[in-house]
């Protein structure tokens, strides 16, 4: 497989595989055993990743991987926002009727 194409798949599989650890972790304290829980628990996945599309561990690599890996949290953590403000939103125009 080309390097790039490897490199493009795993960074989209760490991004979707963070979506649900990142929306699990907006719900928490921040720095609680839950929080770090959320952020560490899919590193061995991102490792994974690696070996299944036989990238190994170059240095240019890197970048794309964490950037794949906190954009799939921060994308995770905004979603589980926009869902609780339309929850709070829609429960206050019930208040209101």
């Amino acid at each position: 497989m080309n390097e790039y194409l490897a490199l493009t798949f795993a960074v989209l599989a760490t991004f979707v595989t963070n979506i649900p650890f990142g929306f699990w972790r907006q719900g928490v304290k921040k720095f609680s055993w839950q929080w770090f829980l959320f952020v560490h628990l899919p590193i061995p996945m991102v490792v994974a990743y690696r070996y299944l599309f036989g990238m190994g561990f170059q240095l240019y690599t890197y970048p794309f991987m964490i950037l794949g890996f906190f954009g799939g949290q921060w994308v995770g953590a905004r979603i589980r926002k926009k869902k609780m403000a339309n929850a709070a939103e829609l429960e206050s125009a019930e208040a209101e009727a």
